[in-house]
């Protein structure tokens, strides 16, 4: 079983056009940018899907090693090329077009990759690997994700209360400025509601908030003072290239799906048929299998490895990649997706 395993370290790739572009300069500041925005996508289309699904518990233990030493090795790796690259961007004299490439592909790398597998390592129950998916959002600049996510969207999504999910015939301009803010706002009254359990005012220093609205400028600040204000702007910059291309990706993951309300106003219980998935075979082995949606959202303690795809539920027509394409030019989208959010919503009434 070890053979299902092994393509994962292709989540390197991203970060080995990384260490070219800083390298090497000039173009290669642009590579990620290429690798994951031009390549990936018609890659996918010839390797395509992969449907099989692991038996549950059924990997032996070295393949379960494997997967999880490969998930944790990410980390230092990713931390450490986003410090390296505050030190070139400050110190290596480039023109603004190089410069702009790497704030792009840094930013990419850690939201495109930092935040996946931060979002696999936040999910789990020891507090070693749920560090570790801290760390990857600090670096992303984005660490109330870690309340919001866990306790917010797992429970409110598809429901008019989950900022995340994004709503049928909401455009992805319309949807980012809702889901940012939104977030923040649940993030902080889900705190405030966990301080009240204790006795304590939202305005605690115990507010883990205010660690996360702090930490991201204290690294910045660190920076800056080591290598001048540029590294430091830096810093905040690719942070917000990762938001938004994480915030992109939750506009797909859910896009127009809902949960029906029951007797009582209580929302109908999480299934299959309330997240996007996808059976791209190359694009879920660079993203951590997180294109299996549907079966996170209904397995969220379930690692990567073992993520099931159910062919009854949503299915995007390609994988993250592409959709994220579509997702810029709003015609586009609605034209292809608009059907599909019908013809699931169908299902879903059927099932």
């Amino acid at each position: 079983m070890m053979r299902t395993v092994i393509p994962y370290v292709l989540v390197f790739l991203p970060l080995m056009t990384l260490a070219l572009g800083l390298a090497w300069g000039g173009l290669w500041a642009w590579s990620t940018l290429l690798l994951v925005f031009v390549i990936l996508p018609l890659a996918d289309l010839v390797v395509g899907a992969d449907v099989g699904n692991p038996e549950p518990d059924s990997l032996s233990p070295g393949a379960r090693s494997f997967a999880r030493t490969l998930l944790w090795s990410l980390v230092p790796v990713l931390l450490g090329l986003t410090v390296v690259a505050a030190w070139v961007v400050a110190t290596r004299p480039m023109p603004t077009w190089e410069m702009l490439g790497l704030v792009l592909s840094v930013g990419v790398a850690s939201g495109g990759l930092g935040i996946t597998a931060a979002h696999e390592l936040i999910h789990k129950t020891n507090s070693f690997e749920r560090g570790l998916g801290q760390a990857l959002l600090l670096n992303a600049c984005y660490m109330h994700f870690y309340i919001e996510h866990l306790i917010g969207h797992h429970s409110r999504v598809g429901t008019p209360e989950d900022p995340a999910s994004s709503r049928f015939g909401e455009s992805v301009y319309a949807f980012l400025p809702r889901t940012i803010v939104g977030g923040v706002r649940s993030a902080w009254h889900l705190e405030a509601q966990r301080l009240a359990r204790a006795g304590l005012p939202a305005w605690s220093p115990r507010n883990r908030m205010w660690a996360y609205f702090i930490l991201p400028g204290v690294v910045a600040a660190g920076l800056a003072l080591l290598w001048g204000p540029l590294a430091g702007v830096f810093f905040l910059a690719q942070g917000l290239v990762a938001v938004i291309l994480l915030e992109v990706v939750n506009y797909v993951e859910h896009y127009g799906l809902v949960r029906e309300t029951l007797a009582g106003g209580r929302y109908e219980k999480v299934t299959q048929y309330h997240s996007w998935s996808c059976a791209n075979r190359l694009s879920n082995w660079m993203t951590l299998q997180l294109q299996r949606h549907a079966d996170h959202h209904t397995h969220p303690v379930r690692r990567y490895e073992e993520l099931q795809f159910d062919p009854s539920g949503p299915s995007l027509p390609t994988g993250y990649p592409g959709m994220v394409w579509l997702a810029v030019v709003p015609p586009l989208w609605r034209r292809i997706m608009d059907p599909r959010v019908e013809q699931a919503r169908a299902q879903a009434r059927q099932a």
